[in-house]
């Protein structure tokens, strides 16, 4: 899958080893890299969703649209797809199949 960044900034943070460990330490760097590389490897949304360990999840209210992979409790990835429109099943929601661009936006905690 390609992977963009919401900003220069956040692409320097998750792409430079030094940078991601100086901003979010040793174990959630070890963990974004490993999620980073699993959503690379994914051909489209739906291979990355049937993996155990990113616990791939849409989220819902607010955060509509936008997807989430787990990193050290309680913090997430967020990303959102890079299609315009978003690709949508006939019976609704997003078509994971067709997802194979997503755009990283932010790493938080969704229950804030």
């Amino acid at each position: 899958m390609e992977i963009y960044f919401k900003n220069t900034r956040l692409r320097k943070q998750l792409t430079d080893e030094k940078a991601m460990v100086a901003k979010h330490g040793p174990k959630r760097a070890r963990l974004l890299q490993q999620r980073l590389s699993e959503i690379e490897a994914s051909a489209n949304l739906d291979v990355l969703s049937r993996l155990p360990g990113p616990r791939f999840h849409p989220l819902r209210k607010n955060r509509r649209g936008q997807l989430s992979v787990d990193l050290d409790h309680p913090y997430r990835l967020l990303f959102v797809p890079e299609h315009n429109p978003v690709p949508e099943l006939p019976s609704g929601g997003m078509d994971l199949r067709a997802i194979t661009k997503v755009v990283i936006i932010e790493i938080t905690d969704t229950h804030e």
